[in-house]
């Protein structure tokens, strides 16, 4: 890195780190440069600290008077238009090599210009979802060491503010964005040049992964984060993508907002909002608190189910729209949260997943762009021996499960840039899992192997099997020739059922094949045998069941790439609650809470009945 490049990445960080000279207020937003400015202006995802794509035609675009003769020029390349009736106006720059020689761009009018500096050129990749995906990187383990290292001016930082509403936005603002469930201001619209005062904020995957990037390539990165806490995969994808989706659970759904949404009365809102103030100030004052303070809400409020940041294709509109046209290498998806409290929301899931790639390349205009997915991390009580059946019944291992079967059934279609990463084995109880540099670290091995040439250097896939048999009262797993046991232990996290459906844990084991001239016994590695005791007529298995699963099969070519959750059955929850319960669900293939809470009960017997049998066994040992 020269010296003169250093300074100008010193500069440029003292640059975007101004104010405006206004107070930032609690709980409230503060623009700095609004999404379109007055007379000449640019998309704000241009701007001085950017990296452009290498490698494809630079489309630059903005807003101007009508007619406006607008000139771009960049890297000794120079094109022209008038703006349209409308004020829009766009040009296109060829395409440029990757470079990390900061750059100028001029944008020129009648009667203004603006200038951005410090460009570079390389490969800009998104980070989406939700708040696994946002949690910054001075929140996880080993984030301080990650912060004081992250001296890289060669990547660029960037979070899309968080706005409102269902209409597509054509641009976004520069602002101080109050995120209330971190009870903080969070800066948001601004390139960053990457240093330990920049990173603190950004997201801990996402610079992870870049980071890598740029340290394999020495390619400048310019990461994006378009995620989102508390959000659902249906707000991502475009509602007109959504209505064309003909399956009852997705117009279910799109009925059931729509309905919110006409049905929403303001009177009876305000009338609702007065008389929950009245109880509220009741209370504080029976508790001896101060109510002078409190006011009564007055005036009748905007629809909220409008801008609600859950609505269908909201997140979509007002985030990822903004980009539209940008020029991207890749995109990596850490989500699933909110759809797995949803009953039944896997299904959901499985048919908006695709629909909500292809999107995505086509907002981008790259119908084969790069997509890795990131399954859904861990939360709850640790799935041991004790409670293998009860932490079975998750909605969070469905969708985990359809993460991974998205990536299967786009791979075996010929699609060559989806790729795949698990993180459920980053365990920690809390639904923030705070190991996330392991997660950053495994889905860029897959972006290197894949897009930047080191498939012959690095391990990315996840390891399978080629064909399941049933024979002798076990299953067998052909084609296990990559896999090993965390600590060389025994293999843990296969559960295996009859017709019954009734899991139980599976022993899991490599089959002899004689032995050695020393009379050492022989395995083939290549073949894994489930059997159980409890189950002698085994039609399937399960691996990883639980949000937060007893599992412990890898590759064993010393990477610590989990064989995937998975499964060969295709048993809803609600057709597992009837075959232990008995009981058909009251809705239609979906449980309600009772019902949850009562396949819980039969599980937990179902685990009962395995230790007592397993103590009957002991016993008889003993004997």
């Amino acid at each position: 890195m020269s010296r003169m490049m250093t300074v100008l990445a010193l500069l440029a960080v003292f640059c975007v780190n101004r104010t405006s000279g206004q107070e930032l207020v609690r709980g409230e937003d503060r623009i700095d440069v609004p999404a379109r400015s007055e007379g000449l202006s640019v998309n704000n995802v241009f701007q001085s600290n950017m990296v452009l794509q290498r490698d494809k035609p630079i489309g630059v675009w903005g807003w101007s008077a009508p007619d406006e003769a607008i000139t771009v020029t960049f890297a000794g390349n120079t094109a022209s238009v008038k703006a349209a009736e409308d004020g829009t106006w766009k040009v296109q720059l060829p395409a440029l090599e990757a470079s990390a020689e900061p750059r100028s761009m001029m944008i020129t009018g009648s009667d203004r210009t603006i200038t951005l500096e410090n460009i570079l050129v390389g490969d800009v990749w998104l980070c989406g979802g939700q708040s696994n995906m946002e949690f910054e990187i001075a929140k996880v383990v080993g984030g301080n060491l990650e912060i004081v290292s992250a001296n890289f001016p060669a990547i660029r930082l960037l979070s899309v503010p968080q706005q409102e509403g269902p209409e597509i936005k054509q641009s976004f603002p520069r602002m101080y964005k109050w995120i209330g469930f971190f009870n903080r201001h969070y800066r948001q619209g601004d390139w960053d040049v990457c240093s330990p005062e920049t990173v603190k904020a950004f997201s801990a995957i996402g610079y992870v992964f870049a980071r890598r990037l740029y340290m394999a390539t020495q390619v400048p990165i310019g990461m994006i984060d378009v995620s989102r806490g508390g959000t659902s995969l249906e707000t991502w994808t475009p509602e007109a993508v959504l209505r064309k989706i003909e399956t009852p659970e997705v117009q279910k759904m799109l009925a059931e907002w729509d309905e919110k949404v006409a049905s929403f009365d303001s009177q009876k809102d305000l009338e609702d909002r007065i008389r929950n103030y009245n109880a509220r100030t009741e209370r504080i004052r029976q508790d001896g608190g101060d109510v002078s303070g409190r006011t009564p809400p007055t005036e009748p409020r905007a629809n909220p189910f409008v801008d609600d940041m859950n609505r269908p294709g909201n997140c979509f509109a007002s985030m990822l729209a903004p980009l539209s046209g940008l020029a991207v290498k890749g995109a990596i998806w850490h989500q699933g949260f909110n759809n797995a409290m949803q009953p039944n929301g896997h299904v959901m899931y499985a048919q908006v997943f695709p629909k909500m790639i292809e999107a995505w390349r086509q907002t981008f205009d790259t119908p084969e762009m790069p997509f890795g997915i990131i399954s859904l991390c861990t939360a709850g009580e640790p799935q041991d021996l004790e409670n293998y059946a009860l932490q079975m019944a998750d909605e969070g291992v469905y969708i985990r499960n359809v993460q991974y079967k998205t990536y299967v059934e786009m791979t075996e279609a010929g699609d060559k840039n989806i790729g795949f990463a698990s993180s459920f084995d980053q365990r920690r109880s809390w639904y923030h899992p705070q190991i996330k540099i392991p997660v950053g670290e495994r889905i860029a091995r897959w972006a290197l192997a894949t897009q930047y040439g080191m498939e012959k250097m690095i391990n990315w896939q996840p390891p399978t099997y080629k064909e399941m048999v049933i024979e002798d009262g076990a299953i067998l797993l052909h084609g296990c020739d990559r896999m090993a046991a965390y600590n060389d232990g025994p293999i843990l996290g296969f559960a295996i059922a009859s017709a019954d459906g009734r899991f139980q844990p599976a022993r899991a084991e490599h089959p002899q094949t004689g032995k050695d001239g020393r009379g050492r016994p022989q395995f083939d590695q290549t073949v894994l045998r489930l059997s159980s005791p409890l189950v002698p007529a085994p039609v399937h298995f399960r691996y990883a069941w639980g949000r937060n699963p007893l599992a412990n099969l890898k590759a064993s070519n010393n990477d610590d790439i989990p064989f995937a959750t998975q499964r060969s059955d295709n048993w809803t929850a609600a057709e597992m609650s009837t075959l232990y319960t008995g009981n058909q669900p009251a809705g239609s293939g979906i449980l309600d809470r009772r019902e949850w809470n009562v396949m819980r009960e039969a599980l937990r017997k179902e685990d009962q009945r395995r230790r007592l049998f397993e103590a009957e066994q002991v016993l008889e040992e003993m004997r």
